[in-house]
């Protein structure tokens, strides 16, 4: 599977190659399609994004069943016309599935993308800040989600103590997945 090159941070980005990871057809500008985040092959994981691959699916391929093997996320889109704006290629709700399933993760790296993630979400204002508590682990920040019920108890998210020029590569990342600008070359 294509990737792209390298970004200055050193993390391959996910940009749409433009190809079904199934039939290898070229997904025309304007079609729908369905992206995939996945766990990579051993050995792969050095120097991505967050730790995952992105693939591309036309949706009849996907209709059909066609999953990539270690799937971790997926969202419907549509291939962007090339040299249109750029634009988020995701709904909200497909921002907020992967949220809830980076809570389920150890990895440092997905724990910092998540907490990127949790304060864009706050700024979308999907999410409220609800509070902040010390522990010994480090600032929890207690936050709602938009409607929720307020006698549920607040979602966890735990300060990585990422610096600044972390936590903007880590949302450049986050833009250079979830979004695109034009079908790579």
């Amino acid at each position: 599977m294509k990737r792209s090159s390298p970004t200055a941070s050193g993390y391959q980005l996910g940009k749409s190659t433009g190809l079904c990871a199934e039939t290898g057809r070229s997904l025309e500008p304007g079609t729908p399609c369905v992206a995939a985040l996945c766990e990579p092959l051993e050995g792969e994981q050095e120097g991505l994004a967050l730790g995952m691959v992105r693939y591309d699916y036309s949706v009849e391929a996907w209709d059909a069943g066609a999953r990539p093997e270690r799937l971790f996320s997926w969202w419907r889109s549509s291939i962007p016309e090339p040299g249109g704006a750029r634009r988020l290629l995701v709904d909200d709700d497909a921002l907020m599935d992967l949220f809830d399933r980076l809570g389920e993760e150890d990895d440092p790296r997905r724990r910092a993308f998540r907490w990127v993630l949790g304060l864009i979400l706050v700024r979308k204002r999907l999410f409220r800040l609800d509070g902040t508590i010390s522990t010994d682990e480090g600032n929890v920040f207690h936050l709602r989600r938009k409607g929720s019920d307020p006698e549920r108890p607040p979602i966890e998210l735990l300060d990585p103590k990422i610096g600044e020029d972390d936590a903007r590569a880590i949302a450049d990342e986050l833009g250079e997945i979830m979004a695109d600008d034009g079908v790579s070359e």
